[in-house]
């Protein structure tokens, strides 16, 4: 999948001269945590809750000692200024937003979110805004996908048993072999042997769970032993 897929389309933007408090009732009412600054049909910036935390009007804006405020640059202590007292979207947005194209893999999507710390991300055609993709679209996506049925015929149990040591190969730095032996009747999945902790016997479940024609997985698995396998 990927962001044209899952994008919100309807997007709430707002100029670099919107207020702060008309700010705020937007994202209220429409249920959102941030909005989109846009300045002749081009994307300048953001503005997100976190951006409307440190503010005067509600006495929370930063306050140090003065030896600590001596201690602290004059650029950062400037940008909490100016972010605590503006009273534009311009004064407060965040500028150079990361953005993707409607191509972009989703899974490079949430790949940004965890690296950066961020919830949103605008979905850019060139210079056109188009979309915005929010964590709450990965969440949806995967109710989605989870509730679709899965593709094509059942697996016969030889193609059962590969499909699950393929998939075991990818969770990576798990003891070798991480299973002793498995076996496939009729779709009923069964592994046999020993594990080296309680979280490889949740994989391996896990990964013999989601394999396509499985009916029942059985885990036959009854001892902890971390020396050898066989």
């Amino acid at each position: 999948m990927k962001a044209a897929d899952i994008m919100t389309r309807e997007l709430v933007v707002v100029a670099p001269d919107c207020r702060i408090a008309d700010i705020a009732t937007a994202m209220i009412e429409n249920h959102i945590s941030g909005v989109l600054v846009v300045d002749a049909g081009k994307l300048v910036g953001i503005v997100t809750e976190r951006d409307l935390l440190r503010r005067a009007e509600l006495n929370t804006e930063h306050q140090r000692p003065r030896w600590v405020q001596f201690l602290t640059s004059d650029a950062v202590l400037l940008g909490e200024y100016i972010r605590s007292h503006g009273q534009t979207a311009s004064d407060v947005m965040t500028p150079n937003v990361l953005v993707v194209s409607p191509d972009t893999p989703i899974v490079e999507i949430a790949d940004i979110f965890e690296s950066r710390l961020i919830k949103r991300v605008p979905v850019l055609d060139g210079e056109k805004l188009v979309g915005i993709v929010s964590r709450a679209n990965l969440v949806q996506a995967l109710a989605t996908q989870a509730r679709m049925p899965a593709q094509g015929a059942a697996a016969s149990d030889s193609k059962i048993r590969d499909l699950l040591y393929d998939e075991v190969a990818k969770i990576g730095r798990a003891p070798q072999p991480i299973m002793n032996n498995v076996t496939v009747s009729n779709g009923v999945l069964h592994l046999w042997g020993f594990v080296s902790g309680e979280a490889e016997r949740k994989a391996i479940l896990i990964a013999a769970r989601g394999i396509p024609g499985v009916t029942e997985v059985k885990d036959h698995r009854t001892g902890i032993r971390i020396s050898s396998f066989i």
